[in-house]
């Protein structure tokens, strides 16, 4: 079950990374979209997405349909994608992003979800959750690079034909490869009770709200670091993808580290960590000077989005056990919300400094850490009754 997985992951990532690092590109060039027009898309792309994802996400813990719903995810995306490989239309490109492409953005949960199932009776889910999102992170090292050699050899049209195909392989990978499970996923087995019931509600908000944070602070660390580079620092834009690079290569192996201890420490110590180093990279970038800071910083900054990107699902899934696909999306919706908090953010930035963007990123931070803390208290003296499933054995 593992390698068929491990296949559609990769799939889908390279889908998602040959297309969106160069999606206001193609809205700007081949489109010829105005401002506004560029604005409504990032919003209504987003908050899209979200929508039908929830909705997806709510459907799939009810009924045993979630291979289904992951084979018709992906081949909604290879038509949004082949869609838009010859549409040239504003508003034809804005009706497939809202409807094909949304639909499509909930293949990802639902690949978290069918996993959580598939790993619940080997005791190291978390650990195994994250080699897979490692897969999706791998992707991401090559699509981008693979998309811009797709645009010097042809158009967008050839650069949309391809994620049209390896979503589509996704879907022939999810027909011929998966089983059908259960609607209800039972918690991960442990050494301890296992509790029947979801975590309160007070739990689940703050968690979420905090993960909305976190992502919030990436989406503006990464959008802000061409510009902070240029405007501060006076360096090249090459010097951003630099720095970009080293940390989508530190992240792969971080991931698998706290993969690992997640089998030894407790998944609420170790999501503490990650908004502690996100918030010690956000205040190095916010006081540096030199590049050859911000390269070695990358090395803290890869460890909290490892701690996060890798652990969270994981996290958000042992809150609500029965519930996996919930629980996904909860955890996958949390980054188009944290993009949408980050553009007023960066847009105040260009008027005071970029800097400003890194120090509201590391107050940010502080947030989110009081959100997790905050949602540990609350079920302090019930975590036998409630949380069981996030006790494990500690050093």
């Amino acid at each position: 079950m593992t390698a068929p997985l491990a296949l559609i992951f990769l799939a889908l990532g390279l889908s998602v990374a040959l297309v969106f690092p160069f999606q206001t590109l193609f809205l700007t060039d081949a489109v010829q979209a105005s401002p506004l027009q560029v604005t409504l898309f990032l919003l209504a792309a987003p908050l899209s997405s979200v929508l039908v994802s929830w909705w997806v996400g709510n459907f799939s813990d009810r009924r045993p349909v979630r291979r289904h719903l992951i084979i018709g995810t992906a081949l909604a995306g290879a038509v949004a994608a082949l869609g838009t490989a010859f549409a040239r239309d504003f508003w034809v490109v804005l009706g497939l992003t809202v409807t094909a492409t949304a639909l499509a953005g909930a293949a990802l949960p639902q690949l978290f979800a069918y996993a959580r199932v598939s790993f619940q009776d080997a005791g190291r889910a978390a650990m195994a959750m994250s080699g897979l999102r490692t897969l999706f992170s791998l992707s991401w090292v090559a699509g981008p690079f693979l998309a811009a050699l797709l645009l010097e050899a042809g158009t967008f049209t050839l650069v949309y034909g391809v994620a049209a195909g390896t979503y589509g392989l996704a879907a022939l990978i999810a027909w011929r490869l998966l089983t059908n499970q259960q609607a209800a996923a039972a918690p991960v087995e442990t050494a301890e009770p296992v509790p029947d019931d979801n975590a309160p509600r007070r739990v689940i908000v703050l968690s979420v709200a905090a993960f909305a944070l976190l992502q919030c602070v990436t989406a503006l660390t990464v959008q802000a670091l061409p510009l902070f580079l240029d405007d501060e620092l006076g360096r090249s834009v090459s010097d951003a993808g630099l720095l970009l690079g080293v940390c989508a290569a530190l992240e792969i192996p971080l991931m698998l580290a706290f993969g690992f201890l997640s089998t030894r420490f407790s998944l609420r110590r170790l999501m503490l960590a990650g908004p502690v180093f996100t918030l010690a990279y956000a205040l190095v970038v916010a006081f540096s000077s030199e590049l050859w800071v911000l390269i070695a910083a990358q090395l803290v900054n890869a460890a909290g989005i490892a701690v996060v990107q890798g652990l969270g699902v994981s996290y958000m899934q042992e809150l609500l056990p029965r519930q996996p696909g919930r629980a996904s999306t909860l955890f996958t919706n949390a980054f188009p919300a944290g993009a949408m908090l980050a553009g007023p953010v960066l847009g105040l930035s260009q008027q005071v400094g970029y800097r400003t963007a890194y120090l509201t990123s590391a107050g940010l931070a502080v947030l989110a850490l009081v959100l997790l803390l905050a949602a540990r208290s609350s079920y302090s003296g019930q975590t036998s009754a409630v949380l069981g499933p996030l006790r494990r054995p500690s050093l």
